[in-house]
């Protein structure tokens, strides 16, 4: 189950999982995502906020995630992660070189400072 809320006034989406991340999880973030693509053309920014990342329900979760990744990260501008897991900086640092988006570290509870970056506040 994830927690979502569309800033559709700044063009950020807010992801925060509660429990590890199901392919329904995906179809719903997906919906939500593509709606404001679809009248905007793209999202300033993808806003991912968890103390601990929660990881996948199973195999389909992963290959769900994954499938969002390739067919959005073309269409989000900024990635932040809002988070305390420190692999993270890790997989940004991996990752960068294979996804469109700038994305950036920030400590968890530092929303705020997350939307200044995206740049949407």
């Amino acid at each position: 189950m994830v927690q979502l809320e569309l800033q559709s006034d700044k063009g950020v989406l807010i992801v925060k999982p509660l429990e590890p991340l199901s392919s329904e999880d995906f179809m719903v973030i997906s919906r939500e995502a593509d709606g404001y693509i679809e009248s905007h053309g793209g999202l300033n920014g993808l806003m991912l906020c968890f103390e601990k990342f929660p990881g996948w329900k199973n195999i389909k979760g992963l290959c769900s995630h994954i499938r969002f990744v390739r067919e959005h990260h073309r269409k989000i501008k900024k990635v932040a992660f809002v988070t305390n897991s420190k692999i993270v900086k890790l997989v940004i640092s991996i990752v960068k070189y294979f996804v469109n988006p700038e994305a950036r570290y920030f400590r968890y509870h530092q929303e705020k400072s997350a939307m200044n970056w995206i740049g949407a506040s």
